[in-house]
């Protein structure tokens, strides 16, 4: 079976993220999508995120009545963090009757050089590459790509984190199921604050230096 792999943290997951992954699994090949829910990214502060288990719950309830999407806890069980080569390859090795692309943005596109072990992901994985506004792809680096003008929806894990925050409802911004797991659940309110509270710090710090 033909699978797409949607990496990312989900923090927490929102329409955005639904949108693009529904219309992937319904305008390509691909049979299903899976969202990889990353504990750690390498490129975020740990502390900006909410804990992997909470993310994960979130993006569980989310997608629970959707039989094309699947979220996978499968790097949960790597060494953190764990590298996209590193994940495929584990990935590989539990599910063999499955072929696997990658899914992602143009603006993440354009940094694959960059990843570790570039020349194996771009010999043995397809890209399925969704357009990012200001990001369009020039070069392919030689690698099988499809290129879809995905429906864009500008929303960001912040803006749910700061209407949070605010007092601001996030009603139309993330399944209505989340919505409700967000704002019932104490625990989860209590870490969207104390994230906002230290990405402020974070930015004041680096603002000065």
């Amino acid at each position: 079976m033909k699978i797409g792999l949607f990496f990312g943290s989900f923090n927490p997951i929102h329409n955005g993220h639904l949108m693009v992954a529904s219309y992937i699994a319904n305008h390509t090949d691909l049979k299903q999508v899976w969202l990889v829910v990353s504990p750690q990214n390498p490129l975020k502060p740990q502390s900006s995120l909410l804990n992997e288990y909470d993310r994960l719950h979130l993006a569980q309830l989310a997608i629970e009545d959707d039989p094309q999407l699947k979220v996978i806890d499968i790097e949960f069980k790597l060494p953190k963090p764990s590298y996209t080569i590193d994940t495929l390859t584990y990935i590989q090795e539990q599910y063999p009757q499955h072929e696997f692309s990658v899914i992602m943005g143009g603006d993440s596109f354009q940094n694959l050089p960059k990843w570790k072990n570039f020349e194996a992901l771009k010999k043995n994985y397809r890209f399925i590459v969704y357009r990012r506004p200001g990001f369009d792809i020039t070069d392919t680096y030689g690698a099988d790509i499809t290129y879809l003008e995905a429906p864009m929806l500008e929303l960001s894990a912040t803006l749910i984190r700061n209407n949070r925050k605010n007092g601001i409802t996030i009603r139309y911004l993330v399944p209505d199921k989340v919505k409700e797991e967000i704002e019932n659940n104490k625990h989860i309110s209590k870490i969207l604050l104390l994230i906002k509270i230290f990405l402020v710090i974070h930015n004041l710090i680096y603002k000065n230096i």
